[in-house]
């Protein structure tokens, strides 16, 4: 006990924080408002002695006592923000309940409350395989995700805070690799929705033991090696030169079609006109030329030079 009644020493700590609020001491008051300790000391303080003097060492200790009450306090609490979870450790163990958002309470110096983030993340990653015809492949991963809230204890008891490095990327990297090899190259192209099913289904499968869960795969490219580019490119050219002597052949055909149905139709249309024509209708052409001729003769005979003498037909 100080002069004034205050208990300053006791075996047990409590006790003195029990009975006696330090915080109410002027001296306290003066250390955390920052005013000068000296200034305003009087012998009904208990901080100086007989002579006037400032008993430095129980200034300390008591703002010393004043900062471990306040440490105390302060980190009896953790606030767990929004789309976050707590996972409270207890002396090393991990505790069966998963805290939810806002303010929680935990032993000071015993336990301690990890955050984890439940909120969509984004995994990005090169993953590299064989086709199935040993073509090299390399693929542009992207992957969205999240961990289930109610698991996250159980996710930091086995993994810890490191899941991304020790479960999901070599989970993808092992799902691309399996699936890959069970299609070829041109396949990988050609069936590219199948590829990206079968992939989401073998790596579901590798995360949901862990408590990650998938909201969205993608596969943005596909790369293949510089002699498959250029084998693709030169069959893809074969084949639109094989497409357009196709298409050629198919106009020859058309148009040799077309002259042949031409042709047919002219020589029917001569027949037809070959059995019209009879002795009758030859004579009556002839009649109607030599009608023509005499409506066209002025009467005047051919002029011949020699002494040839033209006959007339005059039957």
């Amino acid at each position: 006990m100080d002069r004034n009644g205050f208990r300053v020493a006791h075996p047990d700590m409590s006790v003195i924080l029990r009975h006696d609020y330090i915080g109410n001491r002027p001296i306290i008051q003066k250390v955390v408002s920052g005013q000068n300790i000296g200034d305003g000391l009087a012998a009904d303080d208990g901080y100086i002695n007989e002579n006037g003097e400032a008993r430095v060492g129980k200034i300390i200790t008591h703002a010393v006592i004043l900062l471990f009450v306040l440490s105390i306090l302060f980190g009896s609490f953790k606030i767990i923000g929004a789309g976050e979870r707590g996972v409270r450790i207890t002396l090393g163990q991990v505790s069966d309940d998963v805290l939810g958002e806002g303010l929680q309470f935990k032993w000071p110096f015993v336990q301690k409350i990890k955050k984890l983030d439940v909120k969509i993340q984004k995994e990005e990653i090169l993953a590299t395989a064989a086709s199935k015809d040993l073509q090299n492949v390399s693929a542009q991963i992207a992957l969205n995700y999240h961990l289930e809230a109610d698991k996250v204890n159980r996710l930091w008891q086995g993994i810890g805070n490191e899941y991304k490095e020790r479960v999901i990327d070599p989970a993808i990297q092992e799902a691309v690799k399996a699936v890959t090899a069970k299609y070829t190259a041109e396949e990988l192209i050609s069936k590219r929705i199948d590829v990206r099913n079968d992939i989401v289904a073998t790596l579901t499968e590798r995360l949901d033991r862990h408590g990650l869960k998938i909201d969205e795969f993608s596969i943005l490219n596909f790369n293949f090696s510089k002699s498959f580019n250029e084998a693709i490119e030169a069959k893809t050219t074969a084949e639109q030169l094989k497409l357009k002597a196709e298409r050629d052949l198919q106009r020859i055909q058309v148009e040799g079609q077309q002259k042949i149905v031409s042709a047919k139709a002219e020589a029917e249309g001569l027949a037809a006109q070959r059995q019209q024509i009879t002795p009758e209708l030859l004579e009556l052409r002839k009649i109607e030329n030599e009608r023509v001729a005499i409506e066209k003769w002025n009467g005047a005979l051919p002029t011949y030079t020699g002494n040839t003498m033209p006959f007339l037909n005059l039957k």
